[in-house]
C-alpha cells in the first residue's frame, strides 16, 4: 500500500512539470509499451494508448515494413485484425500484405508523419503487393510502395487492378473497420465497378488526399474502451446513408478543390492554430501522463 501510495504521488508531482513539454518528443522517446491494460484514450489525433502491443515483424503472409521507425505496435484489436487481414488477403490474389505505420509503443503525436496514428487502432498498408514476404531489415528500409493513382488525381492508374478491390472489400467488410482513407480516384473506380447490390461497404472507404500508395485503415473504438472518442461525423453521416458514391466525392475531383483560387486575406489574422506536433502534455487528455509514467 505505501509502495502504491509513493507512486501515486510520484505521478502527481510529473503532472506540472511534463505539462508544457511536447507531447511528441516524450511519446517518441519511449521504447516499449505500457505495463496497463489496453486502453486507446482521446481521439486519433489527440490522444495515447495504453498497453499496445508489438506486431511481430514477419509472419507467414505479412512483413513490418520501416523497422527503424518503431511504429508497429497497437492496441490487441488491431494487431488481432492484422492477423485476420493478412490470412484472408491471397483470397483477392494477394501473396501477403506489407504493414507501413501502426503507432509508437505508447501512441501519442509523432514527431513526423501522421497527425492521426495516435490511440493505437489506425495502421498504413501498402498498395505494393508483395513479391517476396523474406525481405531484410535493410530491404525493408530501402523498398518504396506504388502509387496506383494518376497524376492528375482523376483517375487509377497502370498499377491498379481488379485484385485492390478485392482487398478493399475484405478489409472493409471486417465489423471492426470504422473507415479506410484512399485517394479519392481510388473510391471513383470503386464506385464504377461496384454492383448495386453490393455497396454497403462502399461506405466505409472515404476519400482523403495523400493515400494513393497506402490504405489507411482505422478500427472503431473497441467495446468497453470507455476513454475512446469515437470519430465524429460517422461514415453513414457523411455518406447520407448511402455509400459515398455523391456529389461529396465528386467534390474531391473537383477543378474547384484540385485547382482552388487564391483565398482573399482575411480581414483580421486567424488565430493559429496548433498540430498536433505542437501538443503538449497538457493537451492531450490527463491519463496520457499516467501512460507515459507507467513502468
Amino acid at each position: 500500500m505505501i509502495r502504491n501510495l509513493i507512486l501515486c504521488l510520484a505521478l502527481l508531482a510529473a503532472v506540472p512539470a511534463q505539462a508544457d513539454k511536447l507531447a511528441n518528443k516524450l511519446f517518441g522517446a519511449v521504447g516499449d509499451p505500457s505495463q496497463q491494460d489496453a486502453m486507446p484514450i482521446g481521439t486519433y489525433a489527440r490522444g495515447c494508448a495504453a498497453g499496445l502491443i508489438e506486431m511481430p515483424e514477419t509472419g507467414p503472409n505479412w512483413q513490418v515494413m520501416r523497422l527503424s521507425r518503431h511504429r508497429n505496435f497497437g492496441q490487441p484489436v488491431l494487431v488481432n485484425y492484422l492477423y485476420d487481414l493478412a490470412g484472408y488477403a491471397n483470397q483477392a490474389g494477394w501473396k501477403g500484405i506489407y504493414i507501413g505505420d501502426m503507432g509508437q509503443p505508447r501512441g501519442g503525436p509523432m514527431t513526423s508523419g501522421h497527425a492521426s496514428h495516435q490511440i493505437g487502432l489506425d495502421v498504413d498498408i501498402w498498395t505494393l503487393k508483395p513479391n517476396s514476404l523474406t525481405l531484410t531489415a535493410k530491404e525493408r528500409e530501402n523498398l518504396s510502395s506504388i502509387s496506383v493513382r494518376t497524376d492528375d488525381q482523376l483517375s487509377v492508374n497502370e498499377n491498379w487492378d481488379s485484385s485492390y478491390a478485392a482487398f478493399l472489400k475484405l478489409a472493409a467488410s471486417d465489423p471492426r473497420v470504422d473507415r479506410i482513407f484512399v485517394a479519392a480516384a481510388i473510391k471513383l473506380e470503386l464506385c464504377k465497378t461496384a454492383t448495386k447490390a453490393d455497396k454497403k461497404w462502399l461506405q466505409h472507404i472515404r476519400p482523403e488526399a495523400g493515400h494513393e500508395d497506402h490504405f489507411h485503415i482505422r478500427l472503431k473504438c473497441p467495446k468497453g474502451a470507455r476513454l475512446c472518442e469515437t470519430q465524429k461525423p460517422t461514415v453513414n453521416e457523411l455518406s447520407k446513408g448511402g455509400d459515398g458514391c455523391d456529389e461529396t466525392l465528386a467534390w474531391w475531383v473537383s477543378d474547384a478543390y484540385l485547382h482552388p483560387k487564391p483565398a482573399p486575406k482575411p480581414p483580421k489574422p486567424v488565430p493559429h492554430k496548433k498540430g498536433p506536433r505542437e501538443f503538449t502534455m497538457a493537451d492531450l487528455p490527463r491519463q496520457c501522463i499516467n501512460v507515459l509514467s507507467s513502468p
